[in-house]
């Protein structure tokens, strides 16, 4: 039981972690030394989809599981969980590539929008102090 709850954490942590990969960068806006833990996240995670390795947090996960008496899978994190609601056809290296590129995509317009706050508040602060 405690391995299969171990298990569900690795599973969370690892959805935490994809969507911290891909929007994490709108939490620059608010905290200014996200960046510092966001963009080693977002190069991590467009290392091992161009690289089409698999995460060390499915292999974490798949061992918790086959200690708990389940059966572990074969297949990536996004594969197993995600790939049939996104691309039910199946992952291949394409896909990958895009999924690479939309962490590269969707976090410069983030951080492009984060820049533009930051001006603003800059701005707005200068204006106080005036």
């Amino acid at each position: 039981m405690y391995f299969r709850i171990a298990a569900d954490g690795v599973l969370l942590l690892h959805l935490s972690f994809i969507l911290f990969a891909i929007f994490g960068g709108a939490l620059a806006a608010r905290w200014r030394w996200i960046p510092l833990v966001h963009l080693p996240v977002a190069a991590w995670a467009f290392f091992v989809e161009m690289t089409g390795r698999i995460c060390p947090l499915t292999y974490l996960e798949n061992d918790l599981r086959v200690r708990a008496g389940d059966s572990g899978y074969a297949e990536s994190f996004v594969e197993h969980y995600l790939l049939g609601i996104i691309y039910p056809a199946g992952l291949n290296r394409e896909v990958q590539f895009v999924l690479a590129a939309t962490v590269v995509v969707v976090n410069i317009a983030i951080y492009a929008w984060s820049a533009s706050h930051w001006r603003k508040q800059q701005r707005r602060a200068q204006a106080r102090t005036r």
